[in-house]
């Protein structure tokens, strides 16, 4: 790797080698987080709940798991483990709604997932491929159980590497083991806030995934491509 560091233009490069990319809204969603699809299965099964107050519920369990849960943990059993914290948060507790909002939230998932994967598969064929998401610790292990280890070079997970994005370190973590530059790699996320800060905070483009909540926002960069489904990124890629 020769350089990690200093913003620079958000241009995708023509030297692009690798292609990084958020997991939860970006891969499993078609930019949508994962809060917001958990506040509207809680709601269709009877919770009620604001958005502000459903937020807070939902940060205080997701910031629980991190670093709890075992390396090996499954999608799925994590998907219970964060929807039995926010219930109990929530003060929510009615196990079988419990059981079909983590099912739905699962299903649902899984099959964007299935559909992204396709796109993976062909831009593997021309880039290097990974993951930098905050997760619990065991991002890995959900890649492997999605299908979506084999078409990845890397996996960073915020909780192993002890810093969340936006943090430069995470992405530099990435490069570092890609060893590629910084100009010859891309961020594809979904979250401003998160995925284009900390890309842009090392100097890497970044492609912003946004979802129907934020059509008409802005994006961060003049120059920052934006796209509404991973169906469109290998149109918008050198």
């Amino acid at each position: 790797m020769r350089n990690s560091g200093g913003p620079t233009s958000s241009r995708v490069s023509r030297s692009l080698a690798a292609v990084l990319f958020d997991f939860g809204g970006t891969l499993d969603a078609p930019g949508i987080p994962w809060k917001d699809r958990l506040f509207d299965l809680f709601r269709a099964e009877g919770a009620s709940v604001t958005l502000d107050d459903f937020a807070r519920a939902f940060h205080r369990a997701d910031d629980a798991l991190v670093g709890t849960v075992p390396p090996t943990l499954s999608f799925r059993d994590t998907v219970v483990r964060l929807v039995d914290a926010v219930g109990a948060s929530l003060t929510f507790d009615d196990p079988r709604a419990l059981r079909r909002i983590a099912h739905g939230f699962i299903e649902r998932s899984a099959a964007c997932v299935h559909a992204n994967a396709r796109v993976l598969a062909d831009l593997a064929r021309c880039y290097r491929l990974g993951l930098v998401s905050n997760f619990y610790g065991n991002l890995a292990a959900v890649c492997e159980d999605l299908g979506l280890a084999p078409y990845l070079s890397v996996t960073v997970d915020s909780a192993v590497i002890g810093c969340s994005k936006p943090d430069p370190r995470l992405f530099r973590e990435a490069l570092l083991r890609l060893t590629v530059d910084v100009a010859e790699a891309v961020y594809v996320g979904d979250s401003p806030s998160r995925d284009m800060a900390g890309a842009r905070a090392v100097g890497m483009a970044h492609i912003w995934l946004v979802g129907p909540a934020a059509l008409s926002s802005t994006p961060c960069c003049p120059q920052d491509r934006v796209i509404r489904s991973l169906d469109e990124l290998p149109g918008v890629l050198p």
